[in-house]
């Protein structure tokens, strides 16, 4: 995971909107981002959804709805959401979350289109070999 160098942006606002299913993030350098709870789930930088190594990621399928039950703070560079999928083990840091939103509409695309190569439908539930645990899949967490 990215950590923060001295001169990345901090967030100065975050606000979790449960209605709209939008995280509202503001840094220090005025960018301000709204990112939906899916595009979270689908990127998560868990190893559950990124694997171990290029390759290895599981392509996320029926998020869509993901709610937020809880957001906590890991130190002072990033935070880990709780998901109502049961998914908590992605910690995004600062960096990664800027990154999320400077090319959110890109990484929508980008999951669309890897859905229609998959023939998958957007908001057909995990396998469920894929959505046991909500949490990581080697289980060392």
């Amino acid at each position: 995971m990215a950590g923060l160098t001295p001169d990345s942006p901090t967030p100065t606002a975050l606000t979790v909107h449960q209605s709209s299913r939008i995280l509202e993030i503001e840094f220090s350098d005025g960018a301000h981002f709204r990112l939906p709870f899916e595009l979270l789930r689908v990127y998560s930088p868990s190893a559950e959804v990124q694997g171990h190594g290029p390759g290895q990621e599981t392509l996320q399928t029926g998020k869509r709805e993901i709610g937020i039950t809880e957001v906590t703070q890991v130190g002072n560079y990033a935070i880990q959401p709780t998901f109502s999928d049961g998914h908590f083990s992605g910690l995004f840091s600062w960096d990664y979350l800027y990154q999320l939103g400077q090319n959110q509409d890109r990484l929508l695309q980008q999951y669309l289109d890897r859905l229609a190569e998959a023939g998958l439908d957007r908001d057909a539930p995990m396998a469920p070999a894929a959505a046991a645990g909500g949490g990581h899949a080697c289980g060392s967490h």
